[in-house]
């Protein structure tokens, strides 16, 4: 986001601090990105719209709280976001599911050779469902949701290089596993 984007952004929150009304533009701004981040952990079209609800209505509710921290204003929603998909599987005891597009999982993966079809892919979706979740939400959020580090390590309560080393490991699980090459955002 360049600093003129994140000013305008700014003078929004402002406004809808003192008139919830304008958060309606910050609703129909990020409300696509947010759904899918959420959709993507849940793999459940209801639930995620629920889930997005209340992320939005808890993002309105302590909007008083928020401050600027030199991240988008999407950080803090992805952040509550992800909270409420963790509320939702502590109170269920459901695991946390990974629902990635193939057209994704083709663009993580760096891959030379012929022999890449739809069973690899679906190998590589089945094996990343298997990671930890610490692991897949880095993945998710850096490449799929295109979050730098410093982002990820705030969205997610971490460090910088908690982020970092997160994604090198779950990066070279892939390789490993997998034989191939994955791209390297670094």
């Amino acid at each position: 986001m360049s600093e003129a984007e994140i000013r305008k952004e700014q003078e929004v929150i402002e406004r809808s601090k003192k008139d919830p009304q304008a958060f309606g533009e910050i609703y129909e701004h990020y409300f696509d990105r947010i759904f899918n981040y959420i959709y993507r952990q849940t793999d459940d079209e209801e639930l995620a719209g629920d889930l997005c609800s209340q992320t939005f209505v808890n993002a309105l509710n302590h909007l008083h709280k928020y401050e600027f921290r030199g991240f988008p204003f999407s950080a803090w929603l992805y952040k509550i976001a992800g909270n409420e998909v963790n509320k939702h599987y502590r109170k269920s005891k459901g695991k946390k599911v990974f629902s990635i597009e193939e057209l994704k999982v083709k663009e993580l993966v760096e891959q030379a050779s012929d022999e890449w079809d739809e069973e690899m892919v679906n190998k590589v979706i089945n094996y990343m469902n298997e990671l930890p979740t610490d692991m897949i939400q880095v993945l998710e959020l850096r490449f799929f949701e295109d979050k730098d580090f410093k982002e990820i390590a705030f969205i997610l309560d971490i460090t910088e290089s908690g982020a970092k080393m997160r994604t090198y490991r779950a990066l070279d699980k892939l390789r490993t596993h997998f034989h191939i090459k994955v791209k390297y955002n670094g």
